[in-house]
């Protein structure tokens, strides 16, 4: 495959809807991220199949170390984390990925928690569940909510619904880059790297503000547009992204447990230590430092 060619600019931007400059006016809030390495892997679904081990596809799972079927918002508090953010026991599972045939296993998953709003931010409720992407796809789904892309340090190249085959990128960064203490400054350089499959799953950011969870997993739950949210789901919560690097090259020939790759998704259980998790939204939203 022949290299791929795009324009770097200086730092890594987390996409988001455009936004007019009217209605740019109050918007505010930036971001924090939680890096939570791979825990384990088990055919068990506590959001979709409560209770009942082994009724699932396989999936792989992130963060608290005790998610399994029997889990609850309790339990999971009580777990211990493979996150490296102070507070975060929250589970965050996807299904398991196959490339012919053999598990291909991520190292960790990369959590974006977006803080953007106008008026009100909320943080997760305790005990909220939410499933991102629909693992009965027939077509492919909304890029808003689920995509593939070919990925290195700080470098995105969206490929679609599919992954595809990854190649060297070419990227001109446009910049100053210091890269240690004695080194000379770099600008406007060019750079060469190999990339990796990565999975993307958008979750929704608006909440009906009563229910933890609903019959489909989903309608508890909604997008915002431009970071408004509707007026079913009036409770604005942070936008959660997730991101997973597998250590492939090739993503033609995979598989997902749950079928192929248009049917990615994944889950969402809020076990964060509550404080922990108000205080961070509280900073990002209101501007004050927070990622650390």
């Amino acid at each position: 495959m022949a290299a791929l060619r795009v324009l770097l600019i200086g730092s890594l931007l987390l996409a988001a809807p455009s936004l007019s400059g009217a209605s740019r006016r109050g918007l505010h809030g930036n971001n924090f991220f939680s890096n939570c390495a791979f825990s384990h892997m088990a055919p068990d679904d506590p959001i979709v199949y409560p209770r009942q081990p082994g009724a699932s596809h396989a999936h792989t799972f992130f963060g608290n170390e005790t998610t399994d079927a029997f889990s609850t918002p309790a339990s999971l508090r009580k777990g211990k984390t493979t996150c490296r953010t102070k507070g975060d026991t929250a589970a965050y599972w996807i299904p398991t990925l196959y490339d012919h045939g053999s598990e291909a296993r991520p190292a960790k998953a990369q959590l974006y928690y977006v803080n953007r709003g106008y008026d009100q931010m909320q943080p997760f409720p305790p005990g909220l569940r939410i499933v991102a992407g629909d693992q009965h796809a027939m077509s492919p789904q909304n890029q808003r909510t689920v995509y593939w892309s070919c990925d290195a340090s700080a470098i995105s190249v969206r490929i679609g619904p599919r992954p595809s085959k990854c190649g060297v990128l070419s990227a001109r960064f446009r910049g100053v880059v210091q890269r240690c203490p004695t080194c000379a400054k770099q600008k406007n350089f060019m750079v060469r790297t190999k990339t990796w499959v990565e999975l993307h799953v958008v979750f929704p950011d608006c909440w009906d503000g009563k229910r933890l969870d609903s019959p489909d997993h989903h309608s508890h739950m909604a997008y915002s547009r431009d970071f408004r949210c509707p007026a079913s789901h009036p409770v604005k919560v942070p936008l959660l992204r997730m991101n997973i690097r597998y250590p492939l090259t090739d993503g033609r020939a995979v598989e997902l447990a749950s079928g192929s790759p248009i049917t990615a998704h994944a889950d969402f259980f809020n076990a964060w230590d509550q404080q922990a998790l108000a205080k961070l939204v509280d900073a990002c939203f209101h501007d004050r430092p927070c990622n650390r």
